[in-house]
């Protein structure tokens, strides 16, 4: 018999057997100082571009001010207790009730976490007999959710309308033998293509197909649609959206997410998220703090105007400048490059070091071998002088990439690899 730990001692997987090389500096680096447009990486002063705070309420005065508030009044424990038992209050009501009209819905229920919620909400949703049809491309916790699901599910190529219908076909023929019905799944905004989810087409395939969609908007929330209540809104189908999440990391700046449907399918889930029914109840404080938020986000379109101002400003002058960004649809702005996981480690030093710009590293598993994503997040905190600085710096760094310079750089690594 083998030990349990053996393969964990041989192996380490593809992003960990880089760990002594990248951790700290490409893998778990260190931010400092408010959150914002400009902080700190190892004592330099860098332009920030890996912050999810789309509409730059992170370090906004009058939410650190309500968020200050709620600590002294509430601390950082109240509620205690699950919300089915002791930790419900009228403000997780009204939060909640807000929510829903926000986007649209008639219901919405409190989540502790994006992640945790995804995957609890999914195992609620799915019995063995139904079927579940979603995005290759689908994030971590939308899989994992899929994972626990005791039935069938077939993924459809990303964003393919063909593929989908074809695995609807198939889910239909399998659904008329188990007796189950049909939940496709796909986010509002892939967060790494930053493409939108084709929801119009999904939703026109209702006419042929008996199925339910559950829409993953953490990125779309606050982001798209004339209000901000997320890619239904924008793609005018919201009322078609079955079950809508989205998260408060994202354009809230905060922790927590919710879901928005029916009453009556939200009275359900209430009951049979295992995540929650279980779980401490969504403290006060963030609560109290997501309220301030959502009304900054219906009162104030300027958050939204100034993000995209930016949004625009990036991404018109990386494709004026002949980078690859992909078919983003979003505020998410990829920049692919080709080149090896040591050259990207090279450049992205280089970037950091050499011209103070900060933004997430993605190479394989990821994304394909040989290729590099380096993935921007713009903000409403950021200027057109931080966008301008920025551009130059990629000039520079392509011309490294290409002229071998990153390759030279990173030969001692490779070297010290073994490959």
């Amino acid at each position: 018999m083998k030990d349990l730990f053996e393969k964990i001692y041989k192996d380490k997987g593809p992003l960990g057997k880089w760990a002594e090389q990248a951790e700290g500096y490409f893998v778990f680096p260190k931010l400092e100082g408010v959150i914002s447009n400009r902080m700190k990486f190892q004592g330099k002063d860098v332009i920030t571009w890996s912050i999810n705070d789309y509409l730059g309420l992170a370090n906004n005065p009058e939410v650190r001010k309500v968020d200050a508030q709620a600590a002294a009044d509430y601390g950082s424990a109240y509620p205690m207790g699950a919300r089915m038992m002791s930790g419900h209050t009228e403000l997780h009501e009204q939060l909640q009730n807000e929510l829903a009209a926000f986007v649209n819905k008639e219901s919405a229920y409190l989540l502790n976490f994006g992640y945790q919620g995804m995957v609890s909400t999914i195992d609620a949703l799915v019995a063995k007999d139904d079927i579940i049809v979603y995005d290759v491309d689908a994030h971590a916790c939308i899989i994992d959710g899929v994972r626990l699901h005791m039935g069938k599910r077939f993924t459809y190529k990303h964003n393919n309308i063909e593929s989908l219908e074809k695995n609807l076909e198939r889910a239909t023929k399998m659904a008329e033998q188990t007796g189950g019905g049909i939940l496709v799944i796909s986010e509002g905004v892939f967060g790494m293509r930053g493409e939108q989810g084709r929801l119009k087409e999904i939703v026109e395939l209702k006419k042929k197909f008996n199925f339910r969609l559950f829409v993953d908007d953490a990125h779309g929330f606050g982001t798209l649609g004339k209000t901000g209540a997320g890619t239904g809104e924008e793609q005018g189908v919201q009322d078609d959206i079955d079950v809508y999440f989205a998260t408060f990391a994202k354009s809230m700046a905060s922790t927590g997410a919710f879901i928005a449907a029916d009453k009556e399918i939200i009275d359900y889930l209430k009951y049979n998220l295992r995540s929650q029914m279980f779980a401490k109840s969504l403290q006060m404080q963030l609560v109290v703090g997501a309220l301030k938020r959502l009304d900054m986000l219906r009162s104030m379109p300027e958050l939204k105007q100034n993000l995209w101002k930016i949004v625009n400003a990036l991404q018109s002058g990386l494709k004026e400048r002949g980078f690859d960004i992909g078919t983003t649809q979003s505020c998410v702005t990829p920049v692919y490059l080709n080149g090896s996981i040591p050259e990207a480690m090279a450049l992205v030093k280089d970037l950091r070091e050499n011209y103070g710009i900060f933004c997430s590293i993605v190479v394989y598993p990821v994304i394909p071998k040989g290729l590099i994503l380096l993935r921007m997040i713009p903000t409403a905190t950021h200027t057109l002088e931080d966008v301008a600085e920025t551009l130059d710096a990629f000039d520079a760094i392509r011309d490294r990439l290409t002229n071998g310079t990153y390759k030279r750089m990173s030969a001692a690594l490779m070297k010290a690899m073994g490959e």
